[in-house]
């Protein structure tokens, strides 16, 4: 894994990391997952409100089939558009629409209300 492959792209938006994520690789920026990449494909989180603008591109959704049903499941994460790869300031915007996204996700919401908590302390074990 390259983990600079995408700097050139991505200049315009800020920098961005590369995690593994199952058979791909997650993007992330500002510690949130914005996006991942599969089969050299980049896709974008999305929401009810910012899909609209992948839809009206042309744009699919990263699907797998689930095992236990043998069935198709397309998720939230969208391919970006084809011109975007040339275009790295506008890949920016749309980049920036996919870290408010999941920011304001509510699995990005738990996870920040969860690490807001104070810790718990851990108990400790009995000497016998």
């Amino acid at each position: 894994m390259d983990a600079h492959r995408f700097d050139d792209l991505f200049s315009e938006f800020g920098p961005i990391k590369l995690r593994r994520f199952f058979g791909g690789e997650g993007i992330v920026a500002d510690d949130v997952m914005i996006g991942m990449v599969f089969d050299d494909i980049i896709y974008f989180h999305t929401n009810e409100k910012t899909r609209a603008a992948f839809v009206a591109e042309g744009c699919k959704p990263f699907t797998f089939l689930k095992r236990s049903k043998n069935e198709m499941i397309a998720t939230h994460w969208y391919a970006l558009p084809e011109r975007l790869y040339d275009d790295p300031e506008e890949l920016a915007a749309w980049a920036r629409i996919a870290l408010e996204a999941m920011r304001n996700s509510p699995t990005e919401q738990k996870k920040r209300a969860k690490q807001a908590r104070p810790g718990k302390t851990a108990k400790k074990k009995k000497k016998r």
